[in-house]
């Protein structure tokens, strides 16, 4: 092989992520050009380093491996395998999505498996090109299927070249605007993602979220008052001042759940 595979490694566990390293400088056609301590400091990794591979802890906290595929600009984005201790489900998700799958504590015969797999794409553009969509839309998919996580805790965004982490509990609403999602926190600062506000919704606990009409949620805590409006439908006001219009439908569930004693 005529030149060296250029990795980077993200683990915001050091232990872990010193041993993963050592197994990876092992080899003497790879080339560790960077480790990351987290999904964020990953994508900002990758973006600047232009890896051929990326070995991604899939539980790192606030943005993990999925997220951080998601999140990584199409044309930055490299081959990804996955490392994890326990992720079943994901496991079996990106078994024919990643090119690989590394178990914890990694093992250097698999390793070596991986990173032959990843000189072998290389040589085929065109396979190497459908290795790295297919992973891109397995993570979107996994992110807002049936077997995604738990309700969300926290959204990373993409602000140009970072990643801003905004706290479910102090988003405001989050209002659908064609293809794109406006999320408003209580201090009225505005976010804007790609994604589908149904998909959104699933992701949210529906005790701290209510939809207000077809493209607005409102966090029900931030409700501070309801004013009726002609036709039965109401106006909310929330605790940041923003006012959002409830629709004839959402009016009578808000009155039915929200409004009685």
């Amino acid at each position: 092989m005529s030149s060296k595979l250029r990795i980077v490694i993200a683990d915001d566990e050091r232990p872990a992520r010193s041993f993963l390293a050592a197994l990876v400088k092992s080899f003497e056609d790879v080339d560790l050009i960077g480790e990351a301590t987290g999904g964020a400091e990953a994508i900002e990794l990758i973006e600047q380093q232009k890896p051929d591979l990326a070995l991604l802890d899939l539980q790192m906290p606030e943005v993990d491996g999925l997220t951080v595929v998601r999140l990584v600009k199409k044309n930055r984005l490299p081959l990804i395998a996955f490392v994890t201790a326990y992720d079943e489900h994901a496991v079996k998700a990106f078994e024919l999505n990643a090119i690989d799958y590394l178990l914890k504590p990694v093992e250097a015969v698999r390793l070596r498996e991986t990173i032959n797999r990843a000189h072998e794409l290389l040589e085929h553009r065109e396979l190497l090109e459908d290795a790295k969509s297919r992973v891109k839309t397995a993570a979107a998919e996994l992110a807002a299927g049936p077997d995604a996580p738990g309700y969300l805790e926290r959204i990373p965004i993409r602000n140009r070249d970072e990643i801003v982490i905004v706290p479910v509990g102090q988003i405001a609403s989050i209002i659908a605007d064609g293809e794109l999602l406006q999320i408003t926190t209580s201090r009225n600062e505005r976010h804007t993602i790609t994604y589908r506000l149904k998909e959104i919704e699933s992701r949210l606990d529906p005790a701290r979220f209510v939809r207000l009409g077809r493209g607005t949620l409102a966090n029900i805590e931030m409700i501070t008052k309801v004013n009726s409006m002609p036709g039965g439908t109401y106006v909310v006001t929330l605790s940041n001042n923003q006012q959002l219009s409830v629709s004839r439908l959402q009016s009578r569930i808000l009155r039915d759940q929200f409004l009685k004693l």
